[in-house]
């Protein structure tokens, strides 16, 4: 009896052990149907263009090489990833700084792209991800956070949080914090240390607001949900176009907003608003379902690894989405500031959309590499 039971129990063992078998198909579900939603209404904001069908079909190309990358990433073991964050950090702060040169393109008053012809590239964004992964490989090394450990940490954070200020990207800087912050907690510093943090950091922003290092119209950008001013215009578009979708909007391509083109930068920072109004008030919930399953996904990822570092990988991914899911729907419906921060796997660029893949193809590694 016993030996009858051997052969099935260690082809069970086997079959665990295949990364292939543990593909987390609920968060892979969840990103592709979010892609497809987020191509329609790139379609929909930018058709009134002369080249719109170049946005939609850049969008796509940029889809299907971030699919392959993430499920490239993903066969890969993140550990092997890992071993790697020295050399991927260095070349993320070396883009970063690239870009306050004269190889930088200026985009909206930010010196954050480079260009190459019709191409655009964020460095921040890649050095988002590398960032994650250098936090993560190395507070999953050590046993607990104290004040040496987590001045290191620290210092990993602040050199793309110093650059990112430094074009300058508030956004971005921000991200880069609320991801730092999370993988803290959760790798174990103590609760004064992080109060202490939090404090400096709000203390940080007012002075960089009330310093002159942002141009005007950006210090407004920031503070209209609160003060009313000249760039409240924008927000006030943004509302007008997701109230009058009311509870099922207008349909594809048939927003007036939109059709005439009254909210600024639709395509990229303010597209909720055109789920809002196409699709209102049912098809912008089924979108925000979507993104919180992405999150949910992650969060169950980063519980089930089989290490700190795996876990702190998830967790770094997962408060990056949330911030920017959080921040850009906000600012479109006025309650948060505007900051020009993409909503993932929705908004039109070819650099958000390769390292959320990218970053899904990370969780994916964790949750399928955790029996091995």
């Amino acid at each position: 009896m016993l030996s009858s039971t051997a052969a099935p129990s260690g082809f069970r063992s086997r079959n665990l052990g295949d990364p292939r078998r543990h593909v987390d198909l609920v968060l892979a579900g969840a990103v592709g149907a979010v892609v497809v939603i987020g191509l329609l209404l790139v379609y929909s904001a930018t058709r009134r263009f002369s080249d719109g069908n170049g946005f939609v079909l850049r969008q796509t190309m940029f889809a299907v090489v971030g699919a392959a990358g993430a499920a490239g990433l993903a066969l890969v073991d993140y550990r092997r990833v890992a071993d790697w964050w020295q050399a991927l950090y260095a070349v993320g702060i070396v883009l970063l700084v690239g870009v306050l040169t004269p190889l930088g393109a200026v985009v909206n008053g930010t010196s954050g792209w480079y260009r190459f012809g019709p191409i655009s590239l964020q460095p921040a964004e890649f050095a988002k991800l590398a960032t994650i992964l250098a936090i993560a490989a190395y507070l999953g090394s050590v046993d607990r956070v104290d004040l040496r450990r987590l001045a290191a940490a620290l210092g990993l954070l602040a050199l793309p949080v110093g650059l990112t200020l430094l074009q300058p990207d508030l956004g971005s800087a921000l991200v880069f914090i609320v991801m730092g912050i999370g993988m803290l907690v959760v790798a174990g510093v103590q609760m004064k240390h992080l109060g202490v943090l939090v404090s400096l950091g709000i203390v940080a922003i007012l002075v960089i607001l009330n310093s002159g290092a942002l141009d005007e119209y950006q210090t407004e950008r920031l503070t209209s949900f609160v003060t009313p001013n000249g760039q409240s215009y924008n927000v006030d578009q943004a509302q007008k176009a997701i109230g009058s979708g009311g509870l099922t909007g207008y349909g594809l391509a048939n927003g007036p907003q939109t059709r005439g083109g009254y909210v600024p930068e639709q395509q990229t920072d303010f597209i909720f608003t055109v789920v809002g109004e196409e699709f209102g008030f049912l098809g912008s919930s089924v979108l925000v379902v979507l993104l919180g399953v992405i999150i949910w996904r992650c969060w169950r990822a980063a519980q089930l690894a089989a290490d700190a570092l795996g876990t702190l990988i998830c967790v770094g991914v997962m408060c990056m989405f949330l911030f920017h899911i959080f921040e850009n729907v906000g600012m479109a419906l006025g309650i948060m500031p505007v900051t020009g921060i993409p909503l993932p796997f929705v908004s039109y660029g070819g650099s958000s959309l390769l390292v959320s893949f990218l970053a899904v193809g990370l969780v994916q590694s964790v949750h399928m590499h955790r029996f091995s």
